[in-house]
């Protein structure tokens, strides 16, 4: 008899009253009743938003229908069990002093301030969202179709950016937003791309603002892990690109990406990762298999440069080496993150490709990050018939991180760590070995320069080319035996580097390496943080040389040009005797490049006693380290 368009005007000034915003409906107002849900019709509807919003309305809509929880109200909460909008333009947007324009309060504060809405139908329309603080703002077209398929009644396109990176997305999904909804799973088919990272899924969401429950097929695609961040709020490792496809799980406070495979770089990589966000912060547990692993594919893991800088200049020849010509990984860890997660990780190999035909093989690592200390326990890789047994420590709630690491070598063949070598059919020896150095800094290199402790390895009884022991000993008439009647093996009796660590520099505290035709002592030192050798090797011939050049050699240089020669002043001498003599008698010219040797074999103990005995060179440095 009079209808209900009466009510415009309160319910209009109720609303401005609790919130501050002004509420216009525009058309006519219409109520049903359909226990326990009343209707509310009511056309051209706006609402305002917040003088401090960007835009001037939250909600403009040719058409609300919405349908009220009678129940809840009873109890003084104010839940929509269905709302649906005709041609709506919606903008929601977060403050940077922390308001949120959909709270209802007067300061948009207040989380419990806000009207719970349980299913949402949209008829056409426009969505957009803005926060300042996170640099993020989106845009949404969202269209309904009653053409198609069931379950796929609404399509929707989206741009814009996310936490700072550009955002493109598309798909489609039921015609009903289950925001709420507990019960009725939603279909969603969808691809997006944030940055570099592509992700495409495909499956159902329960409650879409909950997140109560998840199932899809999920295929994600970009340049590096660690770009994750953004998305998920876990700090994954900096890696090569990567492409993977698994099946994402999710119910109550656990996730689960099972049966997942793709590749990371060059690397094959299955397993499954679950993550628990019960706790202090996400715990993540993962188990990883490759039956391929290139071994480049985890240079960016420590730091290596995914392109390493090569250049054609010069490298000068002083006490340092220019930044542009290092080689140890310069990259800092973004210790930042490691708070985000707790972490069990595990990862098997069974072969692994090396771009210089390194023989490793077998990697069996366990990760484990717990309140931002990482821990590698054990790191452990099969070489050349050995094993190469390491354990790393990073703390990284010290600023720079503190590093310990802990390496054995045993057992590994001289044969197969050189297969190039044409005797590597023959028995070499072994070489055992042990690091143990604790160092600071934010980088690999950063960490050497300021590490202290030992390095030490030692060669066992073997064989070895005597050819190249010729060589080492300048035995000019030796080299050219062996190169026309062909090279052979020679006794090697030891060989002992011993290094003493002292901020980043290594002192030689025993560089011997001795067989049954010479012996090579070596003094020095190896500056990790400059990355620059000071080695001299000196030979002592155990058998006679008619034609030897008797120089000390000098490897010198940088690690990634190193240098080595003889002494020029020596060999010019020797050469201008010979030359002398000559003129006198030609057969003594022969006089000056004879190398008597010792004569007999030497105790590799006292050999090793004597080379510690040796004063150390270059102790000083020469210049401020870098």
């Amino acid at each position: 008899m009079f209808g209900w368009n009466w009510l415009r005007g309160p319910i209009e000034r109720m609303t401005l009253d609790k919130t501050g915003r002004e509420l216009i409906i525009g058309g006519d107002l219409e109520i049903r009743f359909d226990w326990p849900w009343p209707y509310i019709h009511a056309g051209a509807v706006t609402f305002a938003n917040p003088g401090w919003a960007r835009e001037r309305q939250m909600v403009a809509a040719e058409a609300v229908e919405i349908a009220i929880d009678l129940p809840q109200l009873l109890r003084q909460n104010i839940v929509f069990s269905e709302v649906w909008l005709k041609r709506p333009v919606i903008f929601l947007e977060q403050g940077v002093n922390g308001q949120k324009n959909w709270l209802l309060d007067l300061n948009q504060q207040d989380e419990s301030a806000r009207i719970r809405i349980d299913r949402l139908t949209l008829d056409h329309g426009t969505l957009g969202y803005d926060d300042a603080g996170q640099k993020t703002s989106i845009q949404s077209e969202l269209s309904t179709s009653n053409a198609q398929p069931a379950g796929a009644g609404l399509a929707f396109t989206a741009q814009g950016q996310y936490k700072g990176l550009p955002l493109k997305a598309r798909g489609n999904g039921g015609p009903v937003l289950g925001l709420r909804d507990e019960r009725t799973p939603y279909p969603l088919k969808t691809e997006f791309t944030v940055g570099s990272t592509k992700v495409k899924a495909d499956g159902t969401i329960t409650s879409l603002l909950k997140l109560s429950a998840l199932d899809m097929r999920l295929a994600v695609r970009g340049e590096s892990l660690a770009q994750l961040y953004p998305l998920l709020g876990i700090a994954l490792p900096e890696t090569r690109a990567y492409a993977i496809d698994g099946h994402l799980l999710h119910s109550e406070r656990t996730w689960r990406y099972e049966k997942f495979s793709g590749r990371i770089g060059n690397t094959d990589m299955t397993g499954t990762v679950g993550v628990d966000t019960g706790g202090k912060r996400p715990a993540m547990k993962a188990d990883l298999v490759s039956s391929l692993l290139d071994f480049a594919d985890l240079g960016p893991l420590i730091g290596v440069r995914a392109g390493p800088a090569q250049t054609d200049t010069p490298i000068p020849k002083t006490a340092f080496t220019p930044a542009r010509a290092r080689v140890l990984p310069d990259l800092p860890f973004k210790t930042d993150r490691w708070d985000s997660v707790d972490a069990e990780v595990t990862l098997q190999a069974k072969a692994i490709r090396h771009a210089k035909a390194l023989p490793l093989e077998n990697l069996v690592a366990s990760l484990s990050l717990r309140d931002s200390v990482l821990t590698l326990k054990p790191l452990n890789f099969g070489v050349a018939g050995g094993q190469l047994n390491a354990v790393i420590s990073l703390d990284g709630r010290k600023d720079p991180i503190e590093a310990h690491v802990q390496v054995r070598a045993r057992k590994i063949l001289m044969a197969k760590l050189f297969p190039t070598v044409e005797l590597s059919k023959s028995s070499m020896g072994q070489i055992n070995g042990e690091f143990d150095l604790a160092g600071k800094g934010n980088s690999v290199r950063r960490m050497l320069a300021s590490s202290n402790g030992k390095v030490g390895l030692v060669v066992t009884r073997g064989e070895i080319s005597k050819l190249m022991m010729e060589k080492a000993g300048l035995h000019l008439w030796e080299i050219l035996a062996l190169k026309v009647a062909g090279d052979r093996l020679v006794k090697l009796r030891c060989g002992v580097a011993d290094f003493d660590v002292k901020e980043g520099i290594m002192h030689a505290d025993a560089l011997v390496f001795d067989t049954e035709i010479t012996t090579l002592v070596g003094t020095g030192r190896i500056d990790l943080g400059q990355e620059t050798l000071d080695v001299t090797i000196n030979q002592k011939t155990k058998n006679t040389s008619p034609v030897a050049l008797r120089s000390p050699i000098y490897i010198r240089g940088s690690f990634a040009h190193p240098d080595v020669k003889v002494d020029q002043g020596r060999v010019a001498v020797r050469a201008l005797g010979a030359i002398a003599l000559g003129i006198v008698n030609p057969l003594f010219a022969l006089i000056p490049l004879i190398d008597a040797g010792p004569g007999s074999d030497s105790d590799c103990r006292q050999l090793v006693r004597e080379a510690r005995a040796l004063p150390r060179s270059g102790n000083k440095t020469t210049g401020p380290r870098k």
